[in-house]
């Protein structure tokens, strides 16, 4: 498949496994980069059992469904069913990156990496179990179809990072081929190129005759996954990355033994490297830290913006607990069957997808690029906000704040409409 002219696409993520993390916890961040217009909403999905036989319809085709799902906390484009990244009630969270291999990338509808992710966060309880979950789906249905809003298709392979409390697995996908790496401790980022060497530690059994096969491995040198399975000649979009996940892989060994949500969110705003991307079609459209403690008996908390740009927006506490409810405000609005995204063929016309909380961050966004004044007064703001949530998940991971369980649920709304009345 030819590529597209766009600029280049990027996403990156990181995790962070004690000892390199501040508190006995894993903790895991994303941005979500994406075209510049595209829509992201915060989705809360409750557990739920499914009748024997079900199917179940993802953003192009149905797979079949299992008799139990687990709650999840999606950040997703709002057009489709999958998502770039999310959590669920196990505290197992997972971000991916869009990947160009070897491998011919079809243009056949099959699963999109993003269904995958979320397919995985419904099913699984830890890490490992979820990259199980992926390869198991991608070694059935594939990987294919369009991953953008538009009627030039623009199709990818996946890497994926998974962590849990314990742990976190890279996971790179070529087609229905893949390679796993364990991270039991340090720092691991991931962006838009392969970057599992010689440390496998597990694979798709046909994924070295395959290369063999292919005449990219002669059978007899050490087999280097990404060395075997790059392109020789890298698209615009993988050259552009290398810079970005050498920046991005910088920053983190700077704060080995240090690293806290703060910390990983200030990553994620980062301009200069361009981890924070804003590059004419494509721009950063959400983001995500989560904190993992190793303590079962401690809530994991994620953070999420639900806004574009992180270095202007307010990152919201999430936890897990008996009165979570979907903020309506993070809720872009369904248009069923008359969809663009269902009609065939699709993504002919545009439909209005944003959410009540990304209209008046695109206000609060053109006043801080116009109104010095006025715009570094709702920058301080956010700033207020966003700490006061960081405060708040201390003091309960700290057991200094005797909140109880019932009540975790409702802290993002109440972020949520807090930040709303802030815009208004």
């Amino acid at each position: 498949m030819p590529l597209t002219p766009d600029p280049p696409s990027s996403c990156d993520c990181f995790v962070s496994v004690p000892p390199a993390s501040a508190i006995p916890a894993v903790i895991f961040a994303k941005n979500s980069d994406r075209p510049r217009d595209e829509v992201q909403e915060v989705v809360f999905v409750p557990a739920a059992t499914h009748a024997p036989g079900s199917r179940l319809q993802c953003t192009y085709i149905e797979v079949e469904q299992v008799s139990q799902t687990h709650a999840v906390i999606l950040s997703r484009p709002s057009w489709l069913w999958g998502a770039e990244m999310g959590a669920n009630e196990h505290g197992v969270c997972i971000g991916n990156e869009a990947v160009w291999t070897k491998e011919p990338i079809g243009e056949g509808e099959a699963l999109l990496g993003m269904d995958l992710l979320r397919l995985a966060l419904e099913r699984s309880r830890s890490a490992h179990e979820a990259l199980h979950v992926i390869t198991g789906l991608l070694e059935r249905y594939g990987q294919g179809g369009s991953c953008r809003e538009d009627s030039t298709p623009f199709c990818y392979h996946n890497t994926f990072l998974l962590a849990d409390r314990t742990e976190s697995w890279v996971l790179e996908t070529a087609g229905r081929l893949w390679a796993a790496q364990r991270i039991r401790e340090g720092v691991w980022n991931i962006s838009n190129q392969l970057s599992i060497g010689t440390d496998i530690s597990a694979e798709h059994p046909e994924l070295r005759s395959y290369a063999r096969e292919q005449h990219w491995w002669d059978g007899k040198d050490t087999f280097h996954f990404s060395q075997v399975f790059s392109l020789v000649q890298q698209p615009v979009r993988m050259e552009a990355a290398k810079a970005r996940f050498q920046a991005g892989r910088k920053l983190l060994q700077q704060q080995q033994g240090s690293i806290t949500a703060e910390v990983m969110m200030g990553i994620l705003r980062n301009k200069e490297s361009g981890i924070c991307m804003d590059s004419g079609g494509f721009r950063t459209t959400a983001s995500m830290v989560s904190i993992l403690p190793q303590d079962p008996t401690q809530p994991c908390v994620h953070f999420l913006t639900a806004t574009p740009d992180p270095s202007r927006s307010v990152f919201k506490p999430f936890i897990f607990g008996v009165e979570v409810a979907q903020a309506p405000q993070v809720l872009s609005p369904t248009f069923g069957a008359q969809d663009p995204a269902r009609i065939l063929p699709r993504f002919q016309t545009q439909v209005d997808r944003r959410h009540t909380l990304y209209l008046g961050h695109q206000v609060a966004l053109g006043l801080m690029e116009s109104e010095q004044d006025q715009g570094q007064q709702l920058r301080q703001r956010q700033q207020t906000l966003e700490q006061e949530g960081l405060e708040a998940a201390k003091s309960l991971l700290a057991g200094q704040q005797a909140t109880p369980p019932q009540a975790w649920g409702s802290i993002f709304q109440t972020f949520v409409e807090r930040e709303s009345r802030m815009y208004a």
